[in-house]
């Protein structure tokens, strides 16, 4: 068993601007079946947090490798380590004590290849982050999907985002996301992923 690391960061400032500790977790650490829920810099993540709230992707992690669904590659499973290199992320860890991995890991499997759910809309057969891993593990409710901000029920970026790809926003529609997964009561919250260190 792995040591307990701790390392300081601050709460989000509608919490408390105090810091406070938060366990930190190497690779090692992981165990099959661990739900990695991320946010980076860019744009696409900013405006998914925005909306929604603390996450903007996750995956699964089976035997060194996530499986996720990305914009980039579909639904995929790819080494931790080499995704870890591709930007900077920030990576949370979250565990199903009840898990069994090998139905998981088989349902995983089973979507491996298809497409990025672009439009975010409901049982169109692809699959957007949060969707892939609420299909596989099937302990999360659905809810109304939002894509606003604190002044608007649109934000301009989903407004944009949906114009391009010429559907309208699916505003309302059940769907899921990352932040709102990582709140279910089912899961233990482990602490950060911290990658630079083995």
């Amino acid at each position: 068993m792995s040591l307990v690391r701790f390392q300081p960061v601050a709460k989000a400032s509608y919490e408390s601007e105090k810091p406070f500790f938060m366990p930190e977790m190497i690779i090692k650490d992981l165990q099959n079946g661990d739900l990695l829920f991320m946010r980076d810099k860019s744009d696409f993540s900013k405006a998914i947090v925005e909306a929604t709230q603390t996450y903007s992707h996750v995956g699964i992690y089976f035997d060194g490798m996530l499986y996720h669904a990305s914009r980039k590659r579909g639904v995929a499973k790819q080494k931790l380590e080499e995704y870890l290199k591709e930007e900077d992320r920030e990576i949370f860890v979250y565990r199903y004590p009840e898990i069994e991995c090998e139905s998981v890991k088989n349902r995983a499997e089973k979507y491996l290849g298809c497409s990025y759910n672009h439009t975010f809309y409901p049982d169109n057969a692809t699959f957007y982050c949060s969707q892939y891993i609420a299909e596989i593990l099937p302990i999360f409710k659905t809810v109304p999907m939002k894509f606003g901000n604190d002044e608007e029920e649109i934000s301009d970026f989903w407004e944009n985002y949906f114009q391009e790809l010429g559907v309208a926003v699916p505003l309302g529609l059940p769907g899921t996301n990352p932040g709102q997964l990582a709140m279910c009561k089912k899961l233990k919250f482990l602490g950060k992923l911290n990658f630079t260190k083995s």
